[in-house]
C-alpha cells in the first residue's frame, strides 16, 4: 500500500474548517490522510496521555511515523535530561509502545544532522541504535552527502539493508555536503519512507537559527510535472517494498496538504477506513 500524508497535523489550514480547536485537528486530519509524522517527539519524549489521545483520535488503520528524540540523533543543544544514553532510549521506547500496541506504529524516524558524516564511529553508533530499538521498525535519514559519495554509496545501502534499517528517501534542494541526492532504493522489503522537503535552494542554505528559518527552508510548492515524476519514483519503490509512506514537508507556505492530495489523485488512490468528515455548513 502507498500511504500519503504530511509532517505534523497542526499547520495545514487548507484541510480544516474555520475555528476548529487544536485538540480536534488530528481527528479531522484522519479524514483526509492515512498517515502522519509526529514531530513533537523530536523535541521531547512524549507523555503517555498524549500518545493515548493520538491513537484514540485516529482510525483503526491509521499509521504514525514517530520522529526520534533529538538527543538520540545528536541534535540536542546543551545537556540531555537523562543520566545515560541507555536511559534516554528506554524512555523513548516506552513512550512509543502505545502506538505499537494499537498497531499504529509505522516506524521511528532517525533523522541525523548535516554534521553526522560517514565515519566508523558513526556507523558503530547506528548499529548501537538499531540494537537498542530491538524489534521496533526504524527508518534512517541522512543530511550529509558523504554517505552517498561514490566511495560509500553502495556500502551505505548494503549496511542499511543488512541492519534492517528502513530507507528514508529524500527529495530536497541540492546544496552540497549539507544535502543528500534522491536515492530511489528500498533497503527493507516491508517498508520504505519518502519525505519531500521541497526544492528551495536559497532556503536550505539559510542557517537553522532564529525564529524564521523554517518559514524559508520549506517554502516550496511542487508543480504537476514534478509530482508526476515523483509518482513514477514512488511506483518503482512500491515494487521493491510492500508499503511506501510518502510525507510532504513543504509547508512553510501551506502547500504540503494540497500537494499530498494532488499526489493521491495522480496515483489514483482511494483510501478506505478514513475518519468520516462532517460537512462545514456555516
Amino acid at each position: 500500500m502507498i500511504f500519503i500524508g504530511v509532517t505534523g497535523w497542526g499547520d495545514h489550514d487548507s484541510i480544516y474548517p474555520d475555528k476548529i480547536a487544536a485538540r480536534d485537528k488530528l481527528k479531522e486530519y484522519g479524514g483526509h490522510f492515512p498517515a502522519v509524522e509526529v514531530d513533537a517527539s523530536f523535541y521531547a519524549v512524549q507523555p503517555e496521555r498524549n500518545v493515548q489521545k493520538w491513537t484514540a483520535d485516529t482510525p483503526q488503520s491509521f499509521q504514525f511515523i514517530i520522529k526520534a528524540y533529538q538527543g538520540m540523533t545528536g541534535h540536542q543543544r546543551g545537556e540531555i535530561p537523562f543520566a545515560t544514553e541507555k536511559e534516554m532510549f528506554d524512555a523513548f521506547k516506552k513512550s512509543v509502545m502505545p502506538f505499537e500496541t494499537e498497531g499504529k506504529l509505522a516506524m521511528v524516524l532517525f533523522q541525523f544532522p548535516p554534521w553526522f558524516d560517514c565515519t566508523k564511529e558513526n556507523v558503530d553508533y547506528l548499529r548501537w541504535c538499531k540494537e537498542e530499538m530491538g524489534e521496533l521498525p526504524g527508518a534512517l535519514e541522512f543530511r550529509n552527502r558523504s554517505w552517498f559519495s561514490p566511495e560509500f554509496y553502495d556500502r551505505t545501502l548494503k549496511f542499511m539493508e543488512s541492519e534492517g534499517w528502513i530507507h528514508s528517501i529524500c527529495d530536497e534542494p541540492q546544496v552540497g555536503e549539507g544535502s543528500i541526492p534522491l536515492v530511489p532504493r528500498a533497503t527493507h522489503k516491508d517498508k520504505t519512507l519518502v519525505r519531500l522537503h521541497g526544492r528551495n535552494v536559497h532556503g536550505w542554505k539559510k542557517p537553522a537559527s532564529g525564529d524564521k528559518w523554517r518559514e524559508v527552508r520549506y517554502l516550496y510548492k511542487y508543480n504537476r510535472k514534478e509530482l508526476e515524476e515523483m509518482a513514477d519514483t514512488i511506483k518503482i519503490l512500491h515494487k521493491q517494498s510492500k508499503d511506501v509512506f510518502v510525507l510532504f514537508n513543504n509547508n512553510s507556505g501551506g502547500d504540503a496538504a494540497g500537494n499530498a492530495k494532488e499526489m493521491i489523485d495522480i496515483l489514483g488512490i482511494e483510501y478506505k477506513g478514513l475518519t468520516s468528515r462532517q460537512l462545514d455548513l456555516f
